[in-house]
């Protein structure tokens, strides 16, 4: 029997500490789905998610994050085109100037209020999710 499970991924919402109101980063994927999207990726085999998070962070945005919380875990078959992935979405901090990196197309630093429209993946809901967590303190429902 072949048996098929989603790909383990992680996200990042990184919150630069060291500007005003927070902002956070986004970066322009250079490969397909095109569009901007959090820092993240396919976590690897043998490595944890915090490490993958902090790796992937890294590598697409020169940013040594500091991890705050888990945020929540998005696992919504369509969430990707791709393939089912379900990804566990990290809040971090950083300071300094990020630089878009590996698949990185480019890179912003972005308020809530000045979001993007073509947002990758379900990112336009994580960062509703977010934004209502950060403004009222209400974490997102379970979907079932």
């Amino acid at each position: 029997m072949t048996y098929r499970n989603p790909a383990p991924t992680v996200d990042l919402i990184i919150e630069m500490c060291d500007r005003p109101h927070r902002p956070i980063v986004l970066i322009e994927r250079l490969n397909i789905p095109y569009g901007w999207a959090l820092p993240g990726g396919f976590v690897d085999y043998g490595e944890s998610v915090e490490t993958a998070a902090r790796r992937e962070a890294q590598e697409e945005t020169d940013l040594a994050v500091t991890l705050i919380e888990q945020f929540q875990v998005y696992s919504a078959p369509d969430r990707d085109q791709r393939q089912h992935t379900l990804s566990i979405v990290f809040i971090a901090t950083a300071t300094g100037t990020p630089i878009a990196q590996d698949d990185a197309k480019s890179l912003k630093i972005v308020h809530l209020w000045e979001m993007p429209t073509n947002l990758c993946f379900d990112h336009g809901q994580i960062l509703q999710d977010y934004w209502r967590y950060r403004h009222y303190g209400h974490r997102p429902r379970v979907q079932s």
